[in-house]
This record gives structure tokens, C-alpha cells and sequence, in this order.
């Protein structure tokens, strides 16, 4: 059943460019935004429109994930494209952008062939191999991929060799589209599974070393300065040496940085919780406190989910053999209003700006904003309580969620890409 009713009142965001507006009034018919303010009102009652007073929830723009994994799109044991599209869709996610990484890496035209979203729906973009295979040995086709509708290059979470990625900004076949890179050296990380400290010392996991982040960090800074024309970003910052370094960049580069970090450190979690598992390693509550800064300054410029979907029987492997990462678009949303907003007082305007406007810019693409006439919209209470399920119908299918049975605060109640009357499947 589509969506049909008035909010009256209820805080409105409309773009980057404007304040949220109090006790607004939105109407909204068949899941498409029709009227905004006296019009809306006059207008629902001429139809005798149901009116919902939501003082406290607030209708914005959908978010947008700037890079996350789909490792089989098709009938995979983990995710699928119709399951990750409903799941973000009910997250409030309007654009999420798929690393090349997968069964069939994604670095030939024919393998982006037939990977989309539904229609009206989550628009999928995908990231093109910069490296065939991923291996940083040979170049992959840039300007084929580009050609065929790749957003950008990008290889895996991990920095392919300095001497390649330097030759490729001096042929420029990527030409203005963003190249996209973590900055964090395989070999230097080791078997480290946690950012080295005294809290790693004491939980008994190996140590990753700063280092790791660090050096090909400054590698990367320098290759931007040489080459200011060339759209390099920056993937998944962590640490707050790397921090600094950005920030005291000549040429910076716009960068990201997973909600993870922003939540959780090595000193707020117990032994046996998820969120151990994840690249780039987990770094001390100086870290993630640097990484808030960060990205309030405008230093990061986005916010990334940067899902990685297991299945029930990869999450059984011991953390040094599965492989690293987590999911839950629906979780980030909420864990960051209760963060950022209620703990740190900023703005929802500040927080869409993390989650949507600068993943937007970081993607090269349009900002999301609320127009008329569009099913481009979410609506977020922040005080509505829920607890976190994978097994719920409306959770993503991934077995890698953290907090499973916690109960936690704040959730999109719905979104006008879908509900969970109108499924993509």
C-alpha cells in the first residue's frame, strides 16, 4: 500500500542550502511529495487527508552510501541486489555505490552489465577495478569502464602499488572521474587485526600498526599535490595521525570515513562482539574522537556504511580467518543521530551533510534534496524505539550485524522509495 498522508507538524529538511524548517507540514500522496506548508494543509483538507503530527521526526532527503560490497549480486548466500536494495531503501538510503570487489570482479564492461536498482527505486552505482583482478599488477580497461557507466575506479581495501597508481594520474584515462583508494599498506598490517595500543595489548589481539595507515597515506597526499587536476579519494580514514596528515595537506583530498569508527573503539567493546572484525582496524577512543572532528571541520567528507554481507556460515570462522567487515544499513542512521546529534549537539544539517550531501560530492554526483513531485524522501523518528534483529523481515540478510537483540533508539519510519507494503522483490 503506497504511502498517503499529511505531517503537520513535522521538521522539514529540504537541501544543503537550507535550514530545517520547525513545524513544517509536508503532504504526501502515492508516496510522492505534492505540497509543502498552507499549500499542503489546504490541500489535505480538501481531500479529507489523514494528518499525522510528528513534531519531533523529520522529513529529509535520502542518504547516500558512497561504497559498500557486493561480493555475488545474484543469488548470493549473503545479499542480493533485491535484498540489499530493499534494505537500504528502508534504511533511507537513495544511492548506494558497490566496490569492484566480487566473485567476478568488476573490472570488464560486461561485468557491470545487468547490476542495477529497481526502477524509481535505490540507484546503484558501481565502482570499476582499477587493476584487473584487483592485484595491482596491470591496469584494467579506465576508459572503457568510464565509457560504460563505471562512477569511478576503485580497487579494494587495501593500496595497490604507489609506481601504478602514479602511472595511471600521468595518462589520466580516468580523466575527471574520482579514483578511489585506501590508504593502507598490506604488508606493513600484517596478521593485525586491531590498531595497535595499550587496550590491544591487554585484549590479546594482534597489533596493526599506525603505520599501516600512515605511510601509504602520505604516499597518496603527495601524489594528489603532484597531480591537483586528478579526483583522488580517499577511502576509510581511521586513525588520528592519518587525520593530521590530511588536514596539513597542500592539495587535500576529499575523503571518507565507515560509521563504524565513529561509534565504536577498542576500548568500548567486549571480547566476543562483532565489531572487532573489521578493515581498517579499529582504532582507540583518540582516534574515533579525532574522526568526529574531522568530519564536523569538514576535513572527511563523508560518512560511508561500507557494508560487507556474510553469510551464517562465514561468521562461524575464528576472526583471523573470516573476512573482516560488517553490515546494516538500517543501524547507521540511528547510531548516529544518538552520537552526533544528541551527544555532540550537532544539527540535522550537519549530519545529512555526513550522510548524503558530501557522499553525494564525493561520488561526483547531484546532492538528494526534497523535490515535488518525487519519491525521493525518508522520515526519521528520533525517538522511536526498536530492537535489532537480523531474523526481522525488514533487516538486511547478512549475518554480520552488530548489537543483534540490543534495543536501541531512533529509526527511518519510512521512505518513499519503498515500504514494507511495497517491496522490491
Amino acid at each position: 500500500m503506497l504511502q498517503t498522508m499529511l505531517l503537520d507538524p513535522v521538521r522539514i529538511l529540504i537541501d544543503s542550502k537550507q535550514d530545517t524548517i520547525e513545524a513544517g507540514a509536508a503532504l504526501i500522496r502515492d508516496n510522492q511529495l505534492v505540497a509543502f506548508g498552507d499549500e499542503a494543509r489546504q490541500e489535505a483538507q480538501q481531500h479529507g487527508i489523514t494528518t499525522r503530527a510528528l513534531p519531533r521526526a523529520l522529513l529529509a532527503p535520502c542518504l547516500v552510501d558512497p561504497h559498500s560490497v557486493l561480493d555475488q549480486p545474484f543469488g548470493g548466500p549473503a545479499e542480493t541486489l533485491t535484498s540489499l536494495c530493499r534494505a537500504a531503501a528502508l534504511a533511507g538510503y537513495g544511492q548506494v555505490a558497490l566496490l569492484p570487489r566480487g566473485t567476478s570482479w568488476r573490472d570488464r564492461v560486461d561485468r557491470l552489465i545487468g547490476i542495477h536498482g529497481p526502477d524509481d527505486g535505490v540507484r546503484l552505482h558501481l565502482w570499476g577495478g582499477f587493476s584487473l583482478e584487483g592485484l595491482g599488477e596491470q591496469f584494467s580497461a579506465h576508459g572503457d569502464l568510464l565509457d560504460h557507466g563505471a562512477i569511478g575506479l576503485a580497487d579494494d581495501v587495501h593500496c595497490p602499488p604507489i609506481a601504478l597508481l602514479q602511472r595511471a594520474l600521468v595518462l589520466g584515462e580516468m580523466g575527471t572521474a574520482p579514483l578511489l583508494v585506501a590508504p593502507c599498506d598490506r604488508q606493513i598490517q600484517g596478521d593485525g587485526m586491531v590498531r595497535e595500543g595499550v587496550e590491544t595489548l591487554r585484549a590479546g589481539w594482534p597489533p596493526d600498526p599506525v603505520a599501516t595507515e600512515s605511510l601509504p597515506l602520505g604516499q597518496l597526499l603527495e601524489l594528489q599535490r603532484q597531480h591537483p587536476e586528478r579526483r583522488l579519494r580517499l577511502m576509510n580514514l581511521s586513525t588520528a595521525t592519518g587525520v593530521q596528515q590530511l588536514r596539513s595537506a597542500t592539495v587535500r583530498p576529499q575523503a571518507s570515513v565507515c560509521w563504524w569508527h565513529l561509534i565504536a573503539d577498542n576500548n568500548s567493546l567486549q571480547p566476543t562482539e562483532t565489531g572487532w572484525c573489521i578493515t581498517p582496524s579499529l582504532g582507540g577512543p583518540e582516534d574515533r574522537l579525532a574522526l568526529i572532528e574531522a568530519l564536523e571541520q569538514g576535513t572527511l567528507s563523508a560518512v560511508a556504511v561500507h557494508a560487507v554481507p556474510l553469510d551464517e556460515e562465514d561468521c562461524l570462522l575464528p576472526p583471523g580467518e573470516r573476512q573482516p567487515g560488517l553490515a546494516g544499513h538500517h543501524l547507521v542512521l540511528p547510531s548516529l543521530w544518538n552520537e552526533l546529534v544528541e551527544g555532540r549537539n550537532w544539527s540535522a544539517q550537519q549530519l545529512w551533510n555526513a550522510l548524503s550531501f558530501g557522499p553525494s560530492r564525493l561520488l561526483g554526483l547531484t546532492e538528494e534534496s526534497l523535490q515535488l513531485g518525487s519519491n525521493r524522501w525518508l522520515l526519521f523518528d528520533p525517538e522511536q524505539r526498536w530492537r535489532q534483529s537480523r531474523f526481522l523481515d525488514t533487516a538486511p540478510k547478512a549475518a554480520n550485524q552488530p548489537w543483534e537483540g540490543r534495543e536501541l533508539v531512533g529509526k527511518a519510519m519510512a521512505c518513499g522509495l519503498m515500504t514494507p507494503e511495497n517491496h522490491c522483490d
